[in-house]
């Protein structure tokens, strides 16, 4: 009787151990596909990060360009009196300041390679003429900077990411003094397969 009950007991030890296991298995299971899930919550983060702080960097060059220009210069005038250009769309304008007339684009296109080693920039813009040109920048890891204005982009290569600039240009907003312009630029992310971000960021002058 004694050895009877004994054998049932070593039995129901070694289920309840069996039990045990598959429990700590299935916890230990569950943990790491919660670590897995963090860390390619952490990589997409880190991705996006990235490309929003390259489009801050675009936002505040081209927030710079517009400060540069002289108050009467035809590219940050306001022809209607309130607002020119488009945080959405794409605007162009003729705009006459006294004897000045030109055609002003409130919109670019920036490209941004790295490759070989070399930083690559290419911004799209007007000539004197009026025509489209491609203004490509490379800095070299030496410290050295080439500057080329061509009628048409460089060949695009796989690690190219493209990003589109919108600006608005305000005379006298509400709720700022009269004769205040506010420059606001919108920049996002267009290369087709990565996550879509956009960076607005405002100015007054």
């Amino acid at each position: 009787m004694a050895i009877s009950k004994l054998h049932r007991s070593t039995r129901r030890k070694s289920g309840f151990a069996l039990v045990e296991t598959v429990i700590a298995i299935s916890i230990l299971a569950i943990g790491l596909l919660g670590v897995a899930a963090l860390l390619s919550q952490l990589g997409g983060n880190s991705t996006q990060s990235r490309y929003m702080s390259t489009e801050a960097l675009l936002a505040s060059e081209k927030l710079d360009d517009l400060n540069r220009y002289p108050y009467n210069d035809p590219a940050i005038a306001v022809p209607n009196g309130t607002s020119a250009g488009s945080l959405t769309t794409p605007v162009t304008a003729t705009v006459t300041v006294g004897a000045v007339t030109e055609v002003v684009d409130y919109f670019d296109q920036v490209r941004i390679s790295s490759g070989d080693g070399d930083m690559v920039e290419t911004v799209s813009g007007k000539d004197s003429n009026g025509n489209t040109v491609f203004t490509t920048t490379t800095h070299a890891p030496d410290g050295s900077i080439s500057v080329v204005t061509a009628a048409t982009p460089p060949a695009a290569t796989s690690d190219i990411l493209t990003f589109k600039r919108f600006w608005v240009i305000e005379q006298s907003p509400s709720g700022l003094p009269s004769g205040v312009r506010r420059f606001t630029v919108l920049v996002s992310l267009q290369t087709v397969g990565t996550v879509p971000t956009t960076f607005q960021a405002s100015m007054v002058r």
